[in-house]
C-alpha cells in the first residue's frame, strides 16, 4: 500500500506579506567623486604636424632645385656649344649666355651656380627631415644656407646691375630667373633665423658679399685686358673671284657630287678653302654645294651658322660625302673614289 506525503509551504501572514511589497531592496550608490568620466575612444597612434620651419626648409629645396635644373641646362649649352631656347626676348640669351661675363677664371658660370644651387637644396632637405649628415649640427647647416644664399644674392645683384649696363639692348630670361630664385632664397632663409640671429652675423654676411663681388670683378678685369686686342678683330665678308676654266672632267665631277648630295663646308677667309674651288675652276666651283659658315663675316666671339655647327666641322674645308667627312683640302681623283664618280671624263 503506498503511502502519500505531503509537503505544504509554510503561509505567510498578511502583514508580513505587506511589509515584503513596501520595503525597498537595499543598493550601494557609488559617491559622486568615483564616477568614471566619458571615455573617448581615439587613436592608439601619436597625431603628428608639420612646423612651420620643416615647410620652410622644404621650399628652400623645392625652390633651389628649380635652380639646379635649369643651371644644369644652361652648363650642358655651355659645354656643347648649343644655342639656348629663349621664350621671351627671341635669341638674345645667347648674347649674355656667351659672353665673357659667362666665364669665371675659366669656369663656366652656370657651373657654379649648378654646384651652388644643389648645395643649397641638400641642406634644405635635411633641415626639412632632422637628419643631418657629415657630423654637423642643426645651427652649423643654417650658418651654411646663410652663407650660401649671401653669396648667391651677391651675386644675382652683380649680374643685374651688368645686365642693364653692358646688356641694356638685351634679354636674359635665364638670368632673370635665377636673380630671383637667389633673392627668394636668400629672404626666406633670413626668416627662418630670424633678426636677432641675423643681427649675430651681419659682419659676416657683409664680407662674404664683398667678397664674392670683388671675385667676379676681379675675374671679368682680368679676362678683359686679355682679349682686349682680340676683340678689335673684325673681317667683314667678301668673295673671292676664280679666274680659272674648269676642265672637262672637273665640271663632270662637280655636278656628279652635287647630285649625291655632297656639300664642301668653309669660310670666306680661309686660303685653302679658295685653293680646293680653284681646282674645280670657275664653271665647275659653281655646281658645288657650298656652305659659307660665316655669311655675314667674322669677328672675334662670332659663331658658325647653324648647318656648319651641326656638322661638327674640325677645320676648313670640310667635306661630307654619303656621310664620310674629309677635312683638309683635297685631291680631284680622290674626290671622285670617295664619291663613286665612274664616268668616261678622266682627269688629264
Amino acid at each position: 500500500m503506498a503511502t502519500t506525503f505531503a509537503f505544504a509551504a509554510p503561509s505567510l501572514s498578511s502583514s508580513s506579506r505587506a511589509f515584503a511589497r513596501r520595503a525597498p531592496i537595499p543598493y550601494h550608490r557609488s559617491p559622486n567623486h568615483l564616477r568614471l568620466p566619458p571615455l573617448k575612444c581615439s587613436s592608439s597612434e601619436p597625431e603628428t604636424s608639420v612646423s612651420p620651419a620643416d615647410w620652410t626648409h622644404k621650399f628652400i629645396a623645392g625652390a633651389a632645385g628649380l635652380g639646379f635644373l635649369e643651371t644644369s641646362y644652361l652648363t650642358y649649352l655651355k659645354l656643347t656649344g648649343d644655342d639656348a631656347f629663349c621664350p621671351v626676348g627671341g635669341g638674345t640669351c645667347s648674347d649674355v649666355l656667351n659672353s665673357d661675363y659667362a666665364i669665371v677664371f675659366g669656369i663656366p658660370l652656370p657651373l657654379i651656380g649648378m654646384a651652388a644651387y644643389g648645395l643649397v637644396a641638400a641642406l634644405g632637405l635635411q633641415l626639412a627631415s632632422d637628419k643631418l649628415r657629415f657630423g654637423i649640427n642643426k645651427s652649423t647647416a643654417q650658418a651654411v644656407l646663410l652663407g650660401a644664399t649671401t653669396s648667391m644674392a651677391a651675386a644675382s645683384a652683380y649680374f643685374l646691375y651688368t645686365l642693364s649696363t653692358r646688356f641694356s639692348d638685351s634679354s636674359c630670361f635665364y638670368c632673370l630667373l635665377s636673380a630671383f630664385l637667389s633673392f627668394t632664397l636668400f629672404f626666406v632663409t633670413l626668416k627662418d633665423l630670424g633678426l636677432q640671429e641675423v643681427s649675430k652675423t651681419l659682419g659676416l654676411q657683409l664680407l662674404v658679399a664683398t667678397i664674392v663681388i670683388l671675385t667676379l670683378n676681379t675675374s671679368y678685369n682680368s679676362s678683359k685686358s686679355g682679349s682686349s686686342s682680340l676683340a678689335e678683330i673684325e673681317l667683314p665678308y667678301y668673295a673671292t673671284e676664280i679666274t680659272t676654266p674648269s676642265s672637262p672632267f672637273a665640271l663632270s665631277l662637280a655636278r656628279h657630287l652635287h647630285s649625291i648630295g655632297a656639300k664642301m663646308y668653309g669660310a670666306f677667309w680661309c686660303s685653302h678653302c679658295q685653293e680646293q674651288k680653284v681646282m674645280f675652276g670657275r664653271e665647275a666651283a659653281k655646281e658645288l654645294d657650298y656652305v659659307e659658315c660665316f655669311p655675314e663675316g667674322y669677328r672675334t666671339g662670332t659663331k658658325m651658322i647653324k648647318a656648319c655647327i651641326d656638322a661638327k666641322l674640325d677645320g676648313f674645308p670640310t667635306w661630307i660625302i654619303n656621310g664620310q667627312v674629309l677635312s683638309g683640302e683635297q685631291e680631284l681623283s680622290e674626290l671622285a673614289e670617295v664619291s663613286g664618280y665612274k664616268e668616261s671624263v678622266q682627269p688629264s
